[in-house]
């Protein structure tokens, strides 16, 4: 039965993952996202207390 034998499927896979594993990361990695979330001015909103008046 020819498709036990592993010869041509092996390489097949070697070289699928030599491309996952090399050629496709850095293609991902050059991406920058659109909003840089260090770049942004964080400030504290200080609220007042509520006053219940039932209380």
């Amino acid at each position: 039965m020819p498709q036990l034998n592993p010869a041509p499927w092996f390489t097949i896979m070697v070289f699928a993952w030599l491309i996952f594993l090399i050629v496709i990361p850095p293609k991902v990695l050059a991406h920058t996202t659109p909003n840089n979330a260090l770049s942004q001015k964080v400030e504290c909103s200080h609220t007042e207390s509520w006053v219940w008046s039932w209380y």
